[in-house]
């Protein structure tokens, strides 16, 4: 399932739709958190970032949407470089969902919330209503529009933080340990629903089993450098590149 996409200027079709080259990154205390760190995601790729904590997995995905801009390297999406000028047009283009859904539902009803960007994206009411509508029916949220969000169980609030993000129709989803607090049905309604989305999807997880379960391609990072970057099962049957790295086997 998906959603229109946004008009956009038309790139070679060979070209990836994320392209990560040399990014470094330090904080202004002086901790540099990123590494000379190259990534490649090509459309439509479903990957899992997984590392130990502090491993620098959520300051490269501030990078995508340009929360971070980088210090040296380039950040490139569908061809528009991450820089301060063209942030309007990244964050069209790539949607973050945040750990906890309470940092993105801040509205009166469910469908307030869903409805914010696509309304600051000066749509007609007849297309936010359109994508209010698919964006719930993507996540299984439909007839929940009036609920209010504090209302909804855990994990329906992280599906109507996903949905906030599917109504801007991006190509790249980014999200962070989705599937963290959930109970076992929290989590198999969320494994089926990252399997049925067909943009291009890049998650950061401690779930091994959710690793397994979804993303063919897995990249691990470790103090800021990618360390490997494979096929998933290959990846997760080594127990010693596991083991090294601070991570356990599914």
């Amino acid at each position: 399932m998906t959603l229109e996409a946004p008009a956009l200027e038309p790139r070679p079709a060979a070209a990836p739709l994320v392209l990560v080259e040399r990014l470094v990154f330090r904080y202004p205390n002086g901790h540099q958190a990123l590494h000379g760190v190259d990534l490649r995601i090509e459309p439509g790729e479903k990957l899992a970032l997984i590392g130990p904590n502090g491993a620098g997995k959520s300051t490269l995905m501030l990078h995508l949407n340009g929360i971070h801009l980088p210090a040296e390297g380039s950040v490139t999406i569908a061809g528009v470089p991450v820089t301060r000028q063209n942030l309007g047009r990244i964050r069209a283009l790539v949607g973050l969902v945040f750990q906890d859904p309470d940092d993105q539902l801040f509205s009166p009803t469910v469908y307030d919330d869903v409805a914010f960007g696509p309304i600051h994206m000066g749509l007609s009411k007849e297309e936010v209503e359109a994508r209010v509508a698919r964006a719930l029916e993507a996540v299984g949220l439909a007839g929940l529009e009036r609920r209010q969000p504090f209302h909804l169980s855990l994990g329906q609030r992280k599906r109507a933080a996903l949905a906030t993000v599917l109504s801007m129709s991006p190509e790249l989803l980014v999200l962070d340990e989705p599937s963290a607090g959930l109970d076992p049905r929290g989590r198999r309604e969320l494994i089926n629903l990252l399997r049925g989305l067909d943009q291009t999807l890049l998650v950061s997880t401690h779930d091994m089993r959710l690793v397994a379960e979804v993303f063919p391609r897995t990249v691990i990072l470790d103090e800021g450098r990618i360390v490997a970057d494979g096929p998933t099962p290959d990846l997760l049957a080594d127990a010693a590149l596991l083991e090294r790295h601070g991570l356990e086997m599914p």
